[in-house]
């Protein structure tokens, strides 16, 4: 049985899933990577998309070794960490183990626990109900706000001065919602052009 420690240490991790795709949201839509999607999350959004993997204790601790071994078998040499929410564990020995096979690290996250791991790319996408801590702001490469509301808008520009001045900044329909948000979203672009449109171009290839 794999023990409390070794999660500790990031040798084993809840894993939800792991499979070989096409990124489908933001900077790097189009390009094929290993995804890794961690069990467990405490920010709880209303709109998430895998609420199944917000209970961490329902997915197998899987040796992290193990997911490094099925990455290495990957086309692509990159991957992909996503969640549930993935700065919960400690990801310094999985990001060493990619790097050592010649991986490019993407990280998908809130920015609400602090950063472990190596990482070539990081996804700051915040929540309202529970923020980025602050150094998280400097870290992003790309920042991702969802749109679910007319009000979500004002939140994306909340915290835009915190941002290093080459983060890309992205708006992003609620899957949902994209009816009625997506016109919003346009006339907000056209009338501030320092921010890009994201969709989730992978629902509409109907790839995981």
């Amino acid at each position: 049985m794999i023990g409390k420690d070794a999660l500790e240490k990031g040798l084993a991790l809840p894993l939800m899933e792991d499979f070989y795709t096409l990124q489908g949201e933001g900077f790097h839509t189009g390009k094929p990577a290993f995804f890794v999607r961690i069990g467990g999350c405490d920010v709880g959004c209303s709109w998430c998309d895998v609420k199944e993997s917000w209970n961490a204790k329902i997915w197998p601790l899987t040796l992290t070794d193990d997911i490094i071994s099925r990455a290495k078998g990957c086309p692509a040499r990159s991957i992909v960490v996503t969640g549930g929410e993935p700065l919960l564990y400690n990801l310094d020995y999985l990001c060493y183990g990619l790097k050592s096979i010649g991986f490019k690290t993407y990280l998908e996250t809130s920015g609400s626990h602090n950063l472990t791991g190596v990482w070539d790319w990081i996804c700051l996408s915040p929540k309202k109900y529970s923020p980025p801590l602050p150094v998280m702001y400097q870290k992003a490469d790309e920042y991702k706000v969802i749109i679910q509301s007319k009000g979500d808008f004002d939140w994306a520009e909340k915290n835009v001065e915190k941002l290093r001045k080459d983060c890309i900044l992205y708006l992003q329909p609620e899957w949902s919602q994209i009816d009625s948000v997506m016109p919003l979203i346009v006339d907000y672009v056209k009338g501030n052009p320092k921010w890009r449109v994201s969709l989730q171009s992978h629902k509409y290839m109907r790839i995981p």
